[in-house]
């Protein structure tokens, strides 16, 4: 009897702990993604209405450019103006779960070309993304 009680504490205990084990993914999965919000900012340095892309092939070209960009996650930097667009990424990792969603701040650098990216993911950080896949991605999101 003695035994079973103590059985019976060890797997309430080990049910109790794998229950709280946090799922959440520590890495972005691109292949989760299913909507991008998008808020072009304006002169004034207020953001424009949220465009919402949801469409499947939209949304497949983002997660092709969005896994291009070279992230170096433990750079914290200081950009001279404000953002050109705010995206929002949501990212479904359980029909049963809510959505997550990770905000990115991009600028379109004038001289290069190029692209800057900061994410409020701290696994991602300060990203780049090249000449050629940053055109993409502004007729992507300034449509």
């Amino acid at each position: 009897m003695k035994k079973q009680c103590i059985y019976f504490f060890v797997s309430l205990i080990s049910l109790l702990l794998i229950g709280c084990i946090n799922n959440n993914p520590e890495k972005v999965n691109l292949n989760q993604l299913t909507r991008v919000d998008v808020q072009v900012v304006k002169t004034d340095e207020s953001y424009g209405e949220t465009v919402m892309i949801t469409d499947k092939e939209t949304v497949d070209n983002l997660k092709k450019l969005f896994k291009k960009v070279k992230w170096e996650p433990n750079i914290e930097p200081k950009m001279a103006k404000k953002e050109d667009v705010k995206a929002t990424l949501f990212f479904e990792y359980d029909n049963n779960m809510p959505e997550r969603l990770f905000e990115y701040w991009i600028w379109f650098n004038q001289e290069n070309n190029t692209v800057t990216i900061i994410s409020n993911n701290e696994k991602e950080g300060y990203g780049t993304l090249d000449k050629n896949n940053a055109e993409t991605l502004k007729n992507i999101l300034l449509k």
